[in-house]
């Protein structure tokens, strides 16, 4: 497999091709998912990549293209991704770290995708992890619906980013008492015990991808 390292820029509209057999209904639903979801063939040729994918390509830290090949930034990537594709064609699905050439990696599952279609190859679906426990939209829904003020969603956006309340205190110049008479309140309005239970339940909201996601990329 010819498994490019460097480089690449993923097209302006990464959309299912007349062979990919997603339909386009299920195309839409997919970008609505903060997770990147993308489609490939066992020899690395990209089929179709929701608008998570496409904003995690086109940044080129951990994965990009070429020639519309899946083209890892790291040999150690391209090398681990290779050993993925080999596994889907053997009906294995297993879960792999790329790394980035600077910061944090992806951890990627990489799965058979089945087709009801006798003639079409075997594929392989890539399931990205999230950026981060808590995505903007999500926050912005679970806040709306709990009533929170534009501050208490600000400190609980803290509170999942694995800060402490004096850590908190710090960044927004106020007083320990203050950030926890806010988490007390956020508490009350989602109804949880305690900050553990609260950034879990934020943890585990569905993945709803940003706005910005679907605009048109240039």
């Amino acid at each position: 497999m010819d498994m490019l390292v460097n480089g690449g820029i993923p097209g302006s509209a990464l959309l299912a091709d007349a062979d990919s057999g997603l339909g386009s209904g299920l195309a839409f639903l997919m970008d609505e998912l903060a997770h990147g979801v993308l489609v490939a063939t066992l020899e690395g040729r990209l089929l179709h990549a929701n608008q998570a994918a496409c904003h995690e390509l086109a940044r080129r830290r951990v994965l990009g293209t070429r020639n519309n090949l899946l083209q890892p930034c790291t040999p150690e990537g391209a090398k681990a991704l290779q050993d993925a594709l080999v596994r889907v064609g053997e009906g294995k699905r297993c879960m792999i770290e790329l790394p980035a050439a600077e910061g944090p990696g992806l951890t990627v599952a990489v799965l058979p995708l089945k087709t009801e279609a006798p003639h079409h190859m075997p594929r392989a679906a890539l399931l990205f992890s999230r950026a981060s426990v808590c995505e903007s939209l999500m926050l912005c829904f679970f806040a709306r619906t709990h009533g929170l003020t534009a501050t208490e969603e600000h400190v609980l956006r803290i509170l999942c980013q694995g800060f402490s309340a004096p850590q908190i205190a710090r960044q927004l110049n106020v007083a320990v008492s203050t950030v926890r008479s806010h988490v007390r309140s956020l508490c009350a309005k989602t109804r949880t015990s305690g900050v553990r239970e609260l950034v879990n339940r934020v943890a585990v909201l569905p993945p709803v991808a940003p706005a910005f996601w679907h605009e048109p990329m240039h």
